[in-house]
């Protein structure tokens, strides 16, 4: 039992032990920014976006169902995860620098929001230029919702993309729900259907607006949509 008596003994045991916390560490670390344990998204049936209920936001709200937005040119929507987060921000902005190319196909850009706190919608619609509505059920966030908590502040692709939106020169704040991940929805009118879904895999992670716009294009008039019913 001398060998208790050693102090090079103890060196190497917490040497040892400080080795395997770093090792366990890394693997953490590489097993997070991997998509390995990234929740799966469940794609969205037409029939359930159509039957949620939306509200306007003006004092006097109006309830009505989703697929009046789309249902007579189709539309793009933008799930915002968090309308103060200035990741949503960026998103949002660069959805809008497509408006005047929307416009000349027809097609309206709308955003959903799952809460209505404060000023934080107002202060959201300079970056956004469509009209907003709120939706309390979280549908369009579905139909499995998907969170995204601590795991988002170890990802590599998290970081690049707060730089890149700090670089932009976009801002925010940590009002209200922010780990339920939004996305962005290209619908054609009548049953034409989801034409693109784009659903945010970690925060940050914006829809590729050739996508949007490519999908866009694809919408037909709705009497053509109506034939196939």
């Amino acid at each position: 039992m001398s060998f208790l008596q050693d102090p090079s003994f103890f060196s190497m045991g917490m040497w040892s032990i400080g080795a395997g916390a770093i090792g366990a560490a890394a693997l953490a670390l590489l097993l997070a920014n991997t998509d390995m344990f990234l929740a799966k998204p469940h794609k969205a049936a037409l029939e359930y976006l159509e039957d949620i209920d939306l509200k306007t936001l003006e004092k006097d709200a109006v309830t009505f169902k989703a697929k009046a937005l789309w249902e007579k040119n189709g539309a793009v929507i933008m799930a915002v995860r968090r309308p103060g987060c200035f990741l949503c921000r960026e998103e949002a902005a660069d959805l809008s620098s497509l408006r005047s190319k929307l416009d000349e196909l027809g097609v309206p850009l709308y955003a959903v929001v799952k809460e209505h706190i404060k000023n934080e919608v107002k202060d959201f619609q300079p970056y956004f230029k469509g009209e907003i509505f709120l939706d309390e059920e979280k549908k369009f966030y579905g139909p499995q919702r998907r969170k995204m908590v601590f795991m988002g502040f170890v990802r590599l692709g998290v970081w690049r993309n707060f730089f890149r939106a700090w670089n932009g020169g976009f801002s925010g704040n940590l009002e209200g729900e922010g780990f339920i991940l939004g996305g962005v929805f290209v619908m054609g009118p009548g049953k034409q259907g989801i034409l693109l879904e784009h659903r945010e895999k970690e925060f940050g992670d914006k829809v590729n607006l050739t996508s949007v716009l490519e999908a866009a294009r694809k919408i037909r008039p709705q009497t053509s949509a109506s034939e196939e019913k």
